[in-house]
């Protein structure tokens, strides 16, 4: 279904120079302008964007109409297929047919979301250095799939990763350039750390982290405070996504440590999802173990751990619990308080590209872990994916002070500029 959104110009996406070598970014450097200018961008879903400047006046017929609640999508890790070491490893039909299968769910969303895991980058070009190229994983995606994006229903995608630096700085450069040229919004690098953007009478800020050169820290959580508070005293719904938490078929705990993966840090995503939410973040969308892990609430936010690989083609482990993963489609407010979600399961047969699972594995390894990693949540999922809150559930113990009255403007600040954040 198509949706408007109103874009943002000269926002928090406002790229500034990156500098080759860089580290993780200190919030120093990243914390956003104020918006000052909108342009209405009417995008159909066969990607094809129409643009006018748009002045909003009091009492303007072309005001947007007032929402009251959002759907967001989320899903995990895209990666539709390298031509790095070969270009054997892209996908038949040149990839146009590798999102179909799933395409109308994607765009049944207000926002859908997802972790690029890898580059845009097309022709010939060296990747990282490697010992063995066959084994080593650097992932390069022709341009022209970012189309597949488009068309697929994607809004926003996460650039913070351990694969966005496979091919230096001009890798990732081309990449931001490839999805601003198809309206996709995007975030996590030391030079593009946050977007925002509409839709509807909506504010929606974004921001990602992840422990890797180039990225926002995901193991500075006073950093990424700043950053979302930041975007909170702007925004009406901040959605913030991690790559974080060890690798592998293991790995689908949710730990409440640190956790390591080949000696790298890769942060504690059960600190840093409530880090944030505490700055002001409604939506923590988590992957990078490449398995699907719990999903919980806290103070009526949603946060799911880790998403999996959702459409992975060709030099993935898509055995087992890897080839299997989440959809998760969550109902907020317009103060970004959950509602409601709805888990679909995928599987990727083969050598990968995502199908609805009738078997629903991602679903029960979901409902497992949370009760097993989790047990406290106030959440209860349904064997027919449906998410809501237990009955009677109330404030979780932990989250201090009660939320303020439901009469009460919520994030009143956000117009102001002023400092915002959860009390």
């Amino acid at each position: 279904m198509p949706h408007r959104i109103l874009v943002t110009i000269l926002t928090m996406a406002i790229c500034i120079q990156a500098q080759a070598g860089q580290g993780a970014a200190s919030s120093q450097d990243t914390l956003p302008p104020k918006p000052t200018q909108t342009q209405e961008v009417s995008r159909s879903r066969s990607g094809t964007d129409t643009s006018r400047p748009l002045n909003r006046v009091a009492g303007d017929s072309t005001m947007p109409v007032r929402r009251d609640s959002l759907t967001i999508l989320g899903v995990g890790d895209i990666m539709l297929g390298t031509d790095f070491p070969k270009k054997e490893y892209l996908p038949p039909d040149d990839g146009a047919n590798l999102l179909k299968p799933v395409q109308s769910y994607i765009r049944e969303a207000d926002i859908a979301f997802g972790n690029l895991e890898g580059t845009f980058l097309s022709g010939d070009h060296p990747g990282k250095k490697c010992k063995d190229s066959l084994v080593c994983y650097a992932f390069k995606m022709p341009d022209h799939y970012a189309r597949y994006l488009t068309e697929a229903g994607f809004d926003v995608m996460s650039v913070a990763n351990n694969h966005i630096n496979d091919f230096g700085l001009k890798g990732s450069r081309n990449t931001v350039e490839v999805l601003e040229r198809e309206g996709i919004r995007y975030a996590g690098l030391s030079f593009c750390p946050t977007t925002v953007f509409r839709v509807d009478d909506l504010t929606i800020g974004f921001t990602a982290f992840a422990p890797n050169t180039g990225t926002l820290d995901i193991n500075d959580h006073a950093s990424a405070a700043r950053i979302v508070r930041a975007l909170d005293s702007v925004c009406d719904i901040v959605i913030v996504s991690f790559h974080g938490g060890a690798e592998g078929a293991t790995q689908t705990h949710v730990t409440r440590q640190d956790e390591t993966f080949v000696g790298e840090n890769r942060g504690n995503p059960y600190r840093f999802a409530r880090a944030v939410i505490d700055a002001g973040a409604d939506v923590v969308f988590g992957h990078g173990p490449h398995v699907t892990r719990a999903i919980d609430l806290y103070r009526d936010r949603l946060i799911c751990y880790s998403l999996g690989n959702f459409a992975t083609y060709g030099r993935f482990n898509l055995s087992g619990v890897s080839g299997i993963a989440p959809m998760v489609t969550v109902n907020v407010n317009r103060k970004g308080e959950f509602q409601s979600a709805l888990v679909r399961s995928i599987r990727q047969p083969g050598e990968g590209g995502p199908v609805i699972d009738g078997e629903q594995r991602a679903l029960k390894e979901l409902i497992q872990l949370t009760r097993t990693d989790i047990p406290e949540t106030p959440l209860l999922i349904s064997m027919d994916g449906n998410v809501r809150k237990k009955p009677g559930a109330g404030e979780c113990p932990e989250c201090g002070k009660a939320r303020k009255d439901a009469n009460t403007p919520e994030k009143v600040t956000k117009r102001s500029g002023l400092t915002s954040g959860r009390e």
